[in-house]
């Protein structure tokens, strides 16, 4: 009886500082102060770009390219903002030409997004609502493609073999190939995290990070490796990029064509981590 009547004291003395300890913690845990990613050290802006030798035709990285994830990724609102890249002959892709388009994004919530977007009238690589597309004008598109989850970031690529197909990646693993026919006319400027130049467009709703796009048709070999280099990875064939937006702090292109992005309502965070799961 005793031992009893000594244990709900006990209980009662200390069970509320034993109850707030474990809020706290709880806490703690969800905003990610826990996760090994808070203290691992970060990629700084531009630590790691390409160096172009127009003489030479060559591209080489130079700098600290060793994969680490990076201090900041570029949060979107969903309603208003957007990256403008202008509408400079790298971007363009003829009837004959390829392309491929990675990023690692985070949902907040399913919706029409747009993730890279070259206007109205030309490629769209999009979510509809959760379904990661590609299109021509919005119209064309690809069917449904696969359906992605929210709050966790994911690397999604589109392999664009124009005239012929697409094929969509998630983290790795492929999805299609989709029939594909297009008549791109390029109008209208390149956009991350919106599909369009009007206030029509798909604005992306939650986080990008590391956009790159290349002037060819990646290998699925060479995207598996590229998603397992994880959220902070450099290009894998700097030969054939064409522009690299890491948007750790800022939208410049460090592919080494210089098409610096413009930022509208967009906010480097460097509170992500908590959605992340190294590959």
């Amino acid at each position: 009886m005793f031992k009893s009547q000594s244990a709900m004291e006990y209980l009662m003395t200390y069970g509320w500082s034993i109850l707030i300890v474990a809020v706290v913690l709880g806490a703690l845990s969800f905003l990610g102060v826990f996760n090994p990613l808070t203290f691992a050290p970060k990629a700084s802006a531009g630590g790691c770009q390409v160096i172009k030798n127009a003489q030479l035709g060559v591209s080489n990285l130079v700098g600290s390219c060793n994969n680490q994830v990076p201090q900041y990724v570029a949060e979107f609102n969903g309603q208003s903002s957007y990256i403008d890249l202008g509408n400079p002959q790298e971007f363009k892709v003829g009837n004959g030409d390829s392309i491929t388009i990675s990023a690692w994004i985070s949902l907040n919530a399913c919706g029409a997004d747009g993730i890279v977007a070259h206007g109205s009238d030309s490629y769209v690589f999009y979510l509809q609502p959760c379904n990661l597309e590609f299109a021509e004008s919005l119209v064309a598109n690809i069917g449904q493609g696969p359906t992605l989850s929210t709050k966790r970031f994911i690397n999604v690529v589109a392999v664009n073999n124009v005239g012929s197909n697409v094929i969509l990646y998630v983290n790795g693993a492929e999805y299609g190939p989709y029939s594909f026919t297009n008549s791109y006319q390029y109008t209208e400027d390149l956009r991350i995290g919106s599909s369009q130049s009007d206030s029509n467009g798909y604005i992306f709703n939650g986080s990008i990070s590391n956009v790159q796009i290349y002037n060819t048709s990646l290998t699925g070999s060479s995207i598996q490796a590229l998603y397992q280099e994880g959220i902070g990875g450099v290009p894998i064939d700097p030969q054939n990029l064409t522009g690299w937006w890491p948007l750790n702090g800022n939208a410049n292109d460090y592919s080494g064509n210089q098409n610096n992005g413009v930022p509208t309502n967009v906010v480097f965070t460097s509170d992500w981590y908590g959605g992340y799961t190294q590959p």
